[in-house]
């Protein structure tokens, strides 16, 4: 089948099996599965949450394509870009240079304009993609508003992730809780735990982070 401007085999928006009565299609425990082990080890510091990543972009691309969470997939091309980037960046011959660290007041401010003006720019941008694009965008945006906030948070979070501060972690437990909401509303209950697990481990990444930059610090006091 055609899925916007791609074409995928209609097998992956097949039923792979039933959870409680719920269907739930080969994409969705693809880009489940690929999503939480992905969280995880970005948690756990560990450089192969990024190419694990990039299968969970991939399989979310044609999700929400699926239930016209336009602003969404939009968003997993520069998920996919930042996913090479932060793989890079992540090398041990980098990590030096990239300490766990917080942002300076005034970044944070910026980041803050940066969500809140992006969101409602590509929120109104999202409200009229499909009768600007018709043949790409058959059906209107759903929660376009809701949705570009989740788009435009996740790609301040994914770049703080890469440069390792610590506000990234903060930044996805805001973006998990919307999601479940959003994911919910559109069905796709999957997913939709899906987020409730990455909200969990958000925490855990927070609370793992700045335990490890503590750590560091006594230790690179000691030296």
């Amino acid at each position: 089948m055609w899925c916007g401007l791609i074409q995928i085999d209609q097998f992956w928006f097949d039923e792979a099996f039933v959870v409680f009565n719920y269907p739930v299609a080969h994409l969705e425990w693809l880009s489940a599965l690929s999503g939480v082990l992905a969280v995880w080890l970005a948690a756990r510091e560990n450089i192969l949450s990024w190419p694990v990543g990039l299968v969970n972009i991939l399989s979310a691309f044609f999700i929400y394509h699926h239930v016209q969470l336009y602003a969404d997939m939009f968003l997993q091309v520069y998920f996919f870009g930042m996913g090479l980037y932060g793989w890079h960046h992540w090398q041990r011959e980098h990590r030096a240079a990239l300490p766990l660290k917080w942002m300076s007041a005034k970044m944070r401010l910026a980041s803050g304009v940066f969500v809140v003006s992006g969101s409602a720019v590509m929120g109104w941008c999202m409200t009229r993609l499909h009768i600007w694009f018709p043949q790409w965008f058959f059906v209107a945006a759903a929660f376009p508003y809701a949705d570009s906030a989740v788009a435009v948070g996740s790609v301040l979070a994914n770049f703080l992730l890469a440069r390792r501060y610590l506000e990234n972690w903060i930044l996805w437990i805001g973006i998990d809780l919307l999601c479940v909401y959003l994911y919910f509303n559109k069905g796709i209950l999957l997913i939709a735990l899906e987020f409730l697990v990455f909200l969990a481990l958000a925490s855990y990444g927070l609370f793992y982070w700045t335990r490890l930059k503590k750590s560091n610090e006594r230790t690179t006091q000691r030296v």
